[in-house]
């Protein structure tokens, strides 16, 4: 697994999830909405962490410096 996400990208990455978790920890988010960008959220800090995006390798983009 080659990394493709750069520093920046995984940084904002990180803070949109830190962003969704305090809005469904605060209540503002409920229902379907609130599952489906939890889901949304730990896909981000999954990708985040690991550094890899499976779907920049479909479109082949990278934000990696080289």
């Amino acid at each position: 697994m080659k990394l493709n996400m750069g520093s920046t990208d995984r940084i904002i990455r990180l803070l949109i999830a830190l962003l969704i978790v305090i809005l469904l920890i605060a209540g503002v988010l409920q229902g379907a909405l609130a599952v489906i960008l939890g889901i949304i959220a730990i896909i981000f800090f999954v990708t985040s962490i690991v550094g890899f995006c499976p779907l920049y390798v479909l479109f082949n983009v990278t934000t990696k410096k080289k």
